[in-house]
């Protein structure tokens, strides 16, 4: 998937994920945020074997598949259904994230969508380019959009180059994208266009009462990260509003929020005290909710802990793994807009 920059949530206006493939050397790109890789089903159709030059890369990359979103494009037939089945079941328990991409013009049977239940539903950028002129597209992309709802995935509206698509999709309540529209300013950050007033008062609406509605994918550090990883984490990307310290299983140890840690890290000497130490020796318990929790019980556990008030909440799937963050601002809005 190709972008001019990266996926942006549309409700905070930061940036998520980026887009991103393996270079020429088997490597994929540095930095903090999370990547999003094309992978077509013909290679995912040829088994595990197929995909170890993937795992590879991660490996000599020093990224982790919980880091990682697998975005699935290209047709796919009866007859490789079964081993698709297994393989991306594999895919899911080593921790991917997984998506499909072109929805809505590419011929991914429904019912293996939900099957899967992917992370992410991409629209196919050809269906987006033609909103909202063309009632025909319109009608394509709300259907899928209902789909990912009933699924509890997000939907990712690829290619925004106007403001009227971008009025379109916020209106639908898909909440991903990223375009030219949204590409990042000569400072590096990403400002998104508010919503008029109308628009804005006829988005609450679309949101449904569920935690995993609201998951972002989560920017993590091994558990014996030193301090000076997560300074530079932070440093990279200013939208980032917390670091998540997890074990080998990807379970959640510790939780960084970026204001206290820069300012420990600011402080007289702290630098000096910190920086080459643990930063766990920084961190706070991990606030965990499990995938399932409304939005409204997520909302009354992050109240009960006044000093952590606003802190992430970090969500875990069955095996307590790291899923991503809930940011107590969404849940505000989420509840609020459900209470109408």
């Amino acid at each position: 998937m190709t972008s001019p920059g990266p996926i942006v949530d549309l409700d905070t206006g930061t940036a998520i994920a980026r887009p991103a493939a393996v270079d020429a050397a088997g490597f994929l790109p540095g930095g903090p945020l999370p990547l999003v890789l094309e992978l077509p089903f013909t290679v995912v159709a040829r088994g595990a074997g197929a995909l170890v030059p993937l795992h590879e890369a991660l490996r000599r990359s020093g990224r982790h598949p919980r880091d990682t979103m697998l975005l699935l494009s290209g047709p796919c037939g009866a007859a490789e259904r079964p081993v698709l089945q297994v393989t991306l079941d594999g895919l899911d328990n080593l921790g991917y994230l997984l998506g499909f991409g072109g929805a809505g013009l590419e011929s991914v049977p429904l019912d293996m969508v939900a099957e899967v239940s992917p992370y992410l539903l991409a629209l196919s950028p050809e269906v987006v380019a033609r909103v909202p002129r063309d009632h025909r597209a319109v009608a394509v992309a709300r259907a899928v959009v209902e789909l990912a709802r009933g699924i509890g995935a997000h939907v990712l509206a690829p290619g925004i180059a106007e403001q009227a698509q971008l009025a379109a999709v916020r209106g639908w309540g898909v909440r991903l994208a990223h375009g030219p529209l949204l590409a990042p300013g000569r400072d590096g950050r990403v400002r998104v266009p508010l919503p008029a007033p109308a628009e804005a008062a006829g988005m609450g609406a679309q949101l449904g009462p569920r935690v995993q509605e609201l998951v972002m994918p989560a920017v993590t550090l091994p558990a014996e990260a030193k301090a000076e990883e997560v300074v530079a984490a932070f440093g990279d990307e200013p939208s980032i509003t917390s670091v998540i310290l997890v074990d080998e299983y990807q379970r959640p140890q510790g939780s960084l929020d970026r204001g206290r840690f820069l300012l420990s890290i600011a402080a007289r000497y702290g630098h000096a005290l910190h920086a080459t130490k643990p930063a766990r020796r920084l961190a706070d318990p991990p606030r965990t909710v499990p995938k399932s929790t409304p939005a409204v019980a997520a909302m009354r556990a992050a109240g009960q802990d006044s000093a952590r008030v606003y802190d992430d909440l970090v969500v875990t799937d069955e095996l307590n793994r790291c899923m991503g963050i809930v940011r107590v601002s969404d849940l505000i809005r989420q509840v609020t807009a459900a209470n109408g």
